[in-house]
């Protein structure tokens, strides 16, 4: 039970700089290209966690020596997760770019940290609904859940139908798709050293949005000064300390309660964009977040049901 609640305040924590994080990606996306942005949050990242490695690794070594155990000891127990850490990179490497590129092709007067916010918190019920199909068996709350994702989307994407989709909704929900990925590939290498992963995992973000953005971009080093704000808030703490935390908190808390408190995301997210950026959402859209996240909260309960029935 503790262990539960120590996961559900780690990535609380997570959620809350994620939310807050948006309004950093919205502000740097005026000023430096997508990939440009990406490139630069990702080698931040990556070279902060590198220095938390190696604190750590002294803080082991200082508890080693106190316990008067070989003071020669090292971390290759441990050791690098190199083919994790790509794999997760990759993945990550699609979802923020669809994510950040998204985010800078809407139009003047859209709320587009809160409306980025929630259409990327839909990952959670793809999550959900993935584990239903790979357990064979697909519950009516699912299927509510489904529906009513569906619904508040057209709400909150649609406000006078069809002809308001923009491309930037499309891409966050690629985005959403790709988050989906990224949590089931981290799943699969949960065992491995959260921090080191996530270095890596960043190293190769970072690598993969730098090469892209050679080839389609113009990469202005005063650009980057300017929005250097931005770029370190996303570099250090959504990059380097949010989805370490999440590594890190999936191990404690349960799937269930895991995917709950990360879609709160989306609440961070339309706060952060109303109280710093003074964005609105109309009624109609507002309608559709709340949609979404009850929908998000629904796919939760059904996944909770499926852990107490084994």
């Amino acid at each position: 039970m503790m262990k539960n609640i120590k996961g559900s305040l780690i990535l609380l924590i997570a959620a809350l700089i994620w939310g807050t994080a948006f309004v950093a990606q919205t502000s740097g996306s005026e000023v430096v290209p997508p990939f440009t942005f990406n490139a630069s949050r990702s080698f931040i990242g990556a070279l902060f966690l590198f220095f938390c490695s190696k604190l750590l690794f002294i803080g082991k070594n200082k508890s080693v020596r106190s316990d008067g155990v070989n003071s020669m000891a090292d971390d290759s127990s441990s050791g690098w997760p190199i083919k994790g850490g790509i794999l997760c990179g990759l993945v990550l490497f699609f979802a923020m770019g669809f994510q950040q590129f998204g985010i800078g092709l809407y139009p003047e007067g859209v709320a587009v940290s809160g409306r980025s916010g929630f259409l990327t918190a839909t990952y959670v019920v793809m999550v959900a609904l993935y584990s239903q199909i790979v357990a064979k068996k697909i519950s009516p709350l699912i299927i509510v859940s489904v529906t009513g994702v569906i619904t508040g989307m057209y709400l909150l994407c649609m406000s006078a139908g069809f002809s308001e989709i923009y491309v930037g909704d499309v891409l966050e929900f690629m985005c959403a798709i790709c988050f989906t990925l990224h949590i089931l590939v981290i799943d699969k290498f949960s065992v491995c050293d959260s921090v080191k992963l996530s270095c890596i995992q960043f190293l190769t973000c970072g690598i993969m949005s730098f090469a892209v953005a050679v080839i389609s971009e113009t990469i202005v080093p005063e650009d980057i000064l300017n929005a250097i704000g931005p770029i370190m808030f996303a570099g250090v703490m959504s990059s380097g300390v949010a989805y370490t935390l999440q590594m890190v908190g999936q191990k404690y808390a349960k799937p269930a309660v895991a995917s709950i408190v990360m879609s709160l995301e989306s609440v961070f997210s339309v706060l952060a964009g109303w109280i710093i950026l003074n964005e609105r959402l109309t009624s109609r859209e507002l309608t559709g977040c709340i949609i979404v996240f009850a929908a998000v909260i629904i796919s939760q309960i059904s996944c909770g049901f499926d852990e107490t029935e084994k």
